[in-house]
């Protein structure tokens, strides 16, 4: 984790040198820092300081001066609708790369000539955080190790974990990034498709609704490990409940593979052992598919269903007898109604 202590200095340091409240985030707006207050405060600063991060209608209107960009401070005009006192955003850069922001409320004392004061302090933040990320980076390559099922190259990670632990594999997204050196001390994190997490188990459910939401997409959790040399398969169930979460709507967007019950199995199966079982009801078009499947994950209670789709029951009556008819199957009958449920099922996943 980044070095708060000395991310509190630099921002103490600011706040007295420049006489402005200053605070200071990183690149997804989460508070990492904080200064003693100079005049007045806005609604934006004091929910940033209680809530730990910006909303994201604010953080719409301060993008839009382009400050993810930006080389240099950027001054951020006053807007009463969203209760936003003029400001400067100066960009936490190191190489070219922005890795954070640096907040100062400004009353009319912030000129240029005042804030080249605060160079050298923003470039040691900036340096910091650039630091931190090289870290979570060197980490995550060991990562990589760690979670290998190969058990030589297991014994080649260079980085060791505390028990018990718990794997978290999280979808990335192309439009939007999370800030993983930001996570909580002791969360072992590695960038990829998916994104790899590790973390202690008492925190796997919340760093994984943290980067799930940064991200926008969806996560799976694998079952807690008590010996860390055993986290390659905590990280194999939590890629396999990542495809129930972006298959099943039920266990979306979070899903934890402790609670996927049959579908665990399906899980599991390979790709080809997946065809062959969705085959029994290829036949099926989609509305007769989609019906069957709310039918059975409904207990085959027809009102239910039937509300559901919106539909009327003798609609539902037909659907279901025409599924019947093209499949060979009989619904009233356990074996057929489980081979019918998961052949629908594993239609699903293979829709990857």
């Amino acid at each position: 984790m980044h070095n708060s202590a000395d991310l509190q200095d630099v921002v103490d340091e600011l706040a007295r040198l420049l006489g402005a409240s200053a605070t200071l985030e990183d690149r997804s707006f989460r508070l990492l820092a904080y200064g003693a207050q100079h005049g007045d405060i806005d609604t934006v600063r004091q929910e940033s300081i209680l809530r730990r991060r910006a909303t994201s209608e604010v953080r719409d209107y301060f993008e839009r001066y382009g400050i993810a960009r930006a080389a240099g401070p950027v001054r951020i005009p006053a807007d009463a609708d969203l209760r936003v006192l003029a400001r400067v955003c100066w960009p936490l850069r190191h190489s070219e790369v922005t890795y954070g922001y640096l907040w100062l409320l400004d009353e009319g004392g912030l000129t240029d000539e005042v804030l080249s004061r605060a160079e050298p302090l923003v470039a040691r933040a900036a340096a910091a955080l650039a630091q931190e990320a090289r870290s979570r980076q060197d980490l995550g390559r060991g990562l990589r190790a760690l979670l290998s099922a190969d058990p030589e190259e297991r014994a080649e990670a260079s980085i060791e974990a505390r028990g018990p632990v718990t794997a978290i594999a999280v979808r990335e997204s192309s439009e939007r990034v999370a800030a993983l050196w930001t996570l909580p001390r002791g969360v072992l994190a590695r960038a990829g498709s998916p994104v790899a997490l590790l973390a202690p188990a008492r925190l796997a459910a919340e760093v994984a609704r943290t980067v799930q939401s940064a991200y926008g997409t969806a996560a799976g959790i694998g079952a807690p490990r008590t010996d860390p040399a055993d986290a390659w398969q905590s990280w194999r169930e939590a890629r396999q409940a990542l495809r129930v979460a972006e298959h099943f709507p039920a266990f979306a967007p979070v899903a934890r593979w402790e609670d996927l019950g049959a579908h665990r199995l399906l899980a599991r199966l390979g790709r080809h052992d997946l065809r062959e079982l969705a085959d029994e009801t290829a036949a099926l078009d989609a509305e007769l598919a989609h019906t069957v499947e709310s039918y059975l994950d409904h207990g085959g209670h027809v009102q239910k269903t039937a509300a559901e789709l919106g539909i009327h029951r003798q609609t539902l009556y037909y659907r279901l007898g025409k599924a019947e008819r093209t499949l060979h199957r009989d619904l009233a009958d356990g074996d057929d109604r489980l081979t019918v449920h998961l052949a629908l099922k594993a239609a699903r996943l293979l829709d990857a």
